[in-house]
């Protein structure tokens, strides 16, 4: 009955379309796979960090804006002073009696677009205090409130608390809301005739991403962990330039005392004025040592990026912008002391430093990136000196150096023979382009020298000509894409999809992997495609063809793009499958190479489709196009199926023995 129902199948797959044989060699491993090759990329855009990922809900919390008091509301009587206790973060702010009994003194904070509060779950206020005037205590009274609440009372939480000393100290309160509130708002009294300074005014979920107290928002956090990525790239790409030299990313700055790290000027402030955003600062809450940590809670290699002493190029034409060659040596000294505070022993000087952040062990870095999209031999010369410091100080390292910021071109085609001359270990390819161009690049390294430099592709993403926008059908031929980054992954180490996250009320760039408002987080269908390739990433390539020719979406393949692997640890062959046409195709799997008693079970098809190829998951519908599994059987050493227009499957087998 079996071989009659097979019989069936083909006949009717005869009538549509002629089948589509993709030949798996299964008798000797391919490349070995990396276990960096799927990861992740962060940068600060779309208000990713402060507003996002980083879970502090107070915006401008240490009143460093250079508007002192930009998202503050304040009543009655209140200064702001410059003498505080962080020599960094010098101002704060001064209540005072406002000169009434029935006056109120005050300051009422708007957070990132409001801030996401939820009922029933605790959230811990802490702030720098001191008694300003005459008096043995004040106290303050803290309150989570809705401005806009039609109930009686606009409080969701409150709770007095009492300043005791005429020294700074560091007080906290738990506040639990009695009602959900994305748009809640912090408020705080005076609630006596003597006054009080107030510094470093915050407020965290106290349930963030593994209990940390200078935490990250755990939902978010959450879906990278989901993504088992193999290296975590940070903290950017165009902020480690900055607009200047002054508003780069500075690691330095972003380490130590949460309450001593200066503000700093995003990047993304200035750059696009048909989507402005006047507060878009780095508060720096979110450094280098929590970046380190998240890469190691979540499993992934840390790649931290470093300036190369040039300021952004699409921003700076003028040579003095950037670091002289001669004056690198700080710059260059700025990598090796990173390579101490994540490796180095508690002896050393930033070795230290890691250890009374709570971290004595090192974060075993084995990866750094220099400069980000530089160009041209402005960024060869200054490169090579970092390359030969480092190789000297620290050999075990890899060091990426940059294709700049297209994917072919004369920059491109100048940068990587000088990659090769500079003996970098990796080069990191930047490419956002149309439809047009991933449909035809699924060859693109087949023909790569496989001598030098290993390949990075650091930042990609597919934008859909005359839609810049999330839908499915540019998720679609990014997977298409990584066949050809899987099929390579003997020169191809690294990817990672670009930008991670945007607020949906706070962006700029898109698409996005993750979109995300105060109280919810979207999970794109870019994101499962990238959840798809690094979980069943495999540990060896194994050739794949179609009448002997790699399934590259060429001209008489149909629209298909395909890879194979197999993984040495479950014995499972994993092919992936992408069909960007608008035909259903009849595919036959052949696993050729096996021997006559080995068999093919525990089949599996994971397919990622959606209804119209336009749309996308969204806040109102975050699990509209989800991957999907059912069971799958083979005949023999062979498995039939038709698959789906505009569709993305994955099919598996596990190798067993009669």
């Amino acid at each position: 009955m079996k071989l009659f129902a097979v019989l069936l199948l083909f006949a009717g797959m005869s009538l549509n379309a002629q089948i589509n044989e993709l030949v798996i060699r299964t008798e000797k491993n391919g490349a070995e796979i990396q276990p960096t090759m799927y990861g992740l990329f962060f940068e600060d855009i779309n208000y990713a960090a402060d507003g996002g990922l980083y879970a502090e809900l107070v915006k401008n919390r240490s009143f460093e804006f250079p508007q002192n008091l930009m998202g503050w509301k304040t009543f009655g009587n209140v200064m702001l002073e410059n003498d505080g206790p962080f020599e960094r973060n010098p101002h704060y702010v001064r209540l005072s009696d406002p000169g009434h009994e029935h006056k109120s003194t005050g300051l009422q904070n708007e957070g990132f677009f409001g801030m996401g509060i939820r009922q029933g779950e605790k959230y811990r206020f802490s702030v720098w205090a001191r008694l300003s005037g005459e008096g043995a205590a004040v106290a303050i009274l803290v309150e989570l409130v809705d401005p806009k609440s039609m109930t009686e009372r606009q409080a969701l939480a409150g709770k007095e608390l009492v300043i005791d000393s005429r020294k700074w100290k560091k007080y906290e309160v738990t506040l639990e809301s009695e009602a959900m509130e994305p748009k809640a708002e912090l408020r705080i009294f005076l609630k006596s005739k003597t006054g009080v300074d107030l510094e470093h005014v915050s407020l965290f979920p106290a349930d963030t991403w593994n209990g940390h107290e200078n935490g990250l928002r755990k939902d978010l956090a959450q879906a990278l962990a989901d993504i088992k990525p193999g290296v975590f790239r940070f903290p950017g790409g165009c902020i480690v330039e900055g607009t200047d030299l002054e508003t780069r990313y500075d690691w330095k700055k972003s380490v130590g005392q949460v309450e001593n790290r200066p503000l700093n000027e995003n990047r993304w402030h200035y750059t696009f004025r048909h989507r402005y955003f006047p507060d878009y600062y780095q508060s720096y809450g979110l450094g280098f040592y929590e970046y380190f940590l998240l890469s190691e809670e979540i499993g992934a290699e840390p790649l931290p990026v470093l300036s190369c002493g040039l300021a952004c190029q699409y921003q700076n034409s003028d040579p003095a912008a950037h670091v002289a060659v001669c004056d690198l040596d700080g710059y260059i000294q700025d990598a090796l002391d990173l390579i101490e505070f994540a490796n180095g022993h508690t002896a050393t000087k930033w070795g230290k430093l890691r250890a009374e952040m709570g971290h004595p062990e090192p974060f075993n870095l084995k990866f750094i990136a220099i400069g980000n999209e530089q160009w041209g031999a402005e960024y060869t010369e200054r490169l090579a000196p970092f390359v030969t410091a480092i190789r000297k100080a620290c050999p075990y390292i890899h060091i990426i150096g940059s294709s700049g910021p297209n994917s072919e071109g004369e920059q491109f085609d100048y940068l990587w023979p000088e990659m090769k001359r500079l003996k970098v270990d990796l080069v990191d390819e930047h490419f956002y382009r149309p439809e047009s161009w991933f449909l035809a690049q699924g060859a693109r390294y087949d023909a790569y020298d496989r001598k030098g430099p290993k390949v990075f592709a650091g930042e990609y993403a597919c934008h859909g000509k005359g839609k810049k926008w999330n839908h499915f059908n540019a998720a679609l031929l990014e997977a298409a894409f990584m066949t050809g980054l899987e099929r390579n992954a003997d020169i191809v180490h690294m990817a990672t999809y670009a930008p991670l996250f945007a607020h949906v009320e706070g962006w700029q760039w898109r698409p996005d992997m993750i979109w995300f408002d105060n109280m919810n987080c979207v999970r794109t269908a870019s994101y499962y495609v990238q959840q798809l390739y690094a979980h069943n990433k495999g540990t060896h390539t194994l050739p794949l063809t179609m009448n002997k020719r790699n399934v590259t979406g060429a001209e008489g393949q149909n629209g298909l793009f395909a890879s194979a692997v197999r993984d040495k640890n479950t014995q499972e062959y994993i092919v992936k499958v992408i069909n960007t046409s608008a035909e259903t195709q009849a595919i036959a799997l052949h696993f050729d190479g096996l021997r006559k008693n080995d068999i093919l079970s525990g089949g599996k098809c994971i397919k990622l489709k959606a209804d119209n190829p336009e749309q996308d998951n969204t806040v109102e519908a975050p699990s509209a196009i989800t991957p999907n599994e059912s069971l799958i059987s083979a005949e023999g050493h062979t498995f039939k199926t038709e698959l789906e227009p505009h569709t993305f499957a994955i099919y598996k087998f596990t190798k067993s023995m009669k």
